[in-house]
């Protein structure tokens, strides 16, 4: 899983944890082997191709511990106890979820060239994180494979929709079956299930106008999101899962709709909008935990949309007055300012890039011709084909402008490979040398970001998206 928004992590005390058991006695534990009064909770596992030394282990975006690698890329803590519930690991810049139910020990394997795909669990505990892995999976294929539902009219949209959603349901059914999880760990296993669903729901109309065009909102069905009564907003439980955090996210995008919006202009929409979303968040979310993550996620949605200093001041008034977690206002004031370098007639903050021939070389040098930054991953295969594809189509249609493909977090190795299949004439494809740097300076929280630089290299847009119906007329 892609590290999104994940700017607070600030390292307070750093342990640097070895084995502390041999090996054999480490891989026995993935036999479930546990015997007499062993009431310790471990976790542990390898990581292949690593990225960094370590691995963080969290609970609610905090870290508890940071575990160093040891020479064989392996890690491994041991707790006394361990407060069941949902936990994360995170190898820098990816990250995913682990469940602990009371004395569980688990240990897991991951190769950085494939993260999600090789995640495998072992140990007490395992088949049912072993689930949460497949149904992400299953999310993420259903994702991609319907990049082009959203184009559908409604009725088609849900047929689609709904024949996925069934599969994932008899998919749950017969594990939950099989596995007997407790029902703590339900409501994630269930979570994973119904929020993607839910999501896609929420997400149509707001899609389906940026690829056609067509503005459907008034055409929705009275029971298109019955389903709303049935969630909690207030799941405490849920607030830092990601599925919920997201449907939240995309359902106040939905309900902070403004109607009469032609009577604004773009940016004072976005303003009114998100304000909106602010005050409706407020109203049905009463938990404070759960109000500020969505908060949280308003702000740094809106950040990355509206350059207008005036008006991200009052946006930020309204924030700081629902908000009350301090520690995120801080970050989201540090974005803010990032944000405020990135304004029209700029310079680009400099950062590193590498070549495909092996070379460094610095973000100031796009010069002298106007550009267009576009940015990928191997782990989103359709966004990589369908930026690409639309890319060369501009290419042939603007040659004055020059079209560079910015890999953000795989290993060279797999960047390569994956480049030398494609035949991407006219496009020049550089790679992030430091993910963590680029982050930061050109607030990069998420894939169909695009930016656009004049013949200097000033900034023309960084904050818009090549996919968006107008984005042909910014090229002119």
């Amino acid at each position: 899983m892609f590290t999104s928004f994940k700017y607070m992590h600030q390292l307070n005390n750093i342990k640097v944890l070895g084995f502390l058991l041999p090996m054999f006695v480490l891989f026995s534990s993935c036999k479930n082997e546990f015997k007499g009064n062993d009431y310790v909770a471990y976790f542990g596992g390898e990581i292949v191709n690593p990225n960094n030394p370590y691995v963080l282990f969290c609970k609610d975006n905090e870290v508890i511990d940071t575990l160093k690698l040891d020479k064989n890329n392996r890690f491994f803590i041991q707790f006394d106890s361990l407060t069941p519930g949902l936990y994360s690991f995170k190898h820098e810049p990816e990250y995913q979820y682990v469940y602990f139910d009371k004395n569980d020990s688990i240990m897991v394997r991951v190769n950085t060239q494939d993260f999600d795909g090789s995640v495998v669990f072992c140990g007490r505990g395992d088949q049912k994180n072993n689930y949460l892995m497949e149904q992400y999976l299953r999310n993420e294929k259903d994702k991609n494979d319907m990049f082009e539902a959203f184009d559908y009219d409604i009725d088609k949209f849900t047929k689609t929709i709904d024949s996925a959603y069934q599969l994932s349901q008899k998919f749950y059914n017969s594990k939950k079956e099989e596995i007997k999880w407790s029902d703590e760990f339900d409501a994630y296993a269930k979570a994973a299930v119904d929020f993607p669903y839910y999501s896609r729901k929420e997400l149509y109309p707001i899609i389906h106008k940026l690829r056609t065009g067509n503005d459907v909102f008034e055409k929705i069905p009275k029971d298109f999101y019955a389903f709303r009564k049935k969630v909690n907003c207030n799941n405490v439980a849920l607030s830092y899962y990601s599925p919920f955090v997201m449907y939240l996210s995309h359902m106040l995008n939905n309900m902070g709709a403004i109607n009469y919006h032609n009577h604004f202009s773009e940016v004072d929409l976005a303003l009114k909008t998100n304000i909106n979303k602010l005050n409706i968040a407020d109203t049905l979310i009463k938990n404070e935990k759960v109000k500020n993550t969505i908060l949280n996620n308003i702000a740094f949605t809106y950040l990355l949309e509206d350059q207008n200093m005036v008006n991200n001041q009052k946006f930020l008034a309204t924030y700081h007055k629902y908000s009350t977690d301090k520690s995120q206002k801080n970050e989201i004031t540090k974005i803010g300012n990032a944000i405020q370098l990135l304004k029209i007639g700029n310079k680009l903050p400099e950062v590193s890039l590498m070549t495909t021939a092996g070379d460094t070389i610095a973000s100031t040098s796009f010069t002298n011709k106007k550009t267009v930054l576009f940015f990928w991953t191997e782990n989103a295969m359709s966004h990589f084909e369908a930026v690409h594809k639309k890319i060369l189509a501009l290419h042939v249609k603007h040659p004055e402008y020059h079209f560079v493909g910015i890999n953000l977090n795989d290993p060279k190795d797999n960047w390569l490979k994956l480049l030398s299949d494609y035949n991407f004439d006219g496009i020049t494809e550089l790679r992030c040398a430091d993910f963590e740097d680029m982050k930061a300076k050109w607030v990069i929280t998420k894939i169909h970001r695009t930016i656009i630089l004049g013949n200097e290299g000033e900034i023309q847009n960084a904050f818009t998206n090549v996919f968006d119906l107008n984005f042909p007329d910014e090229l002119k």
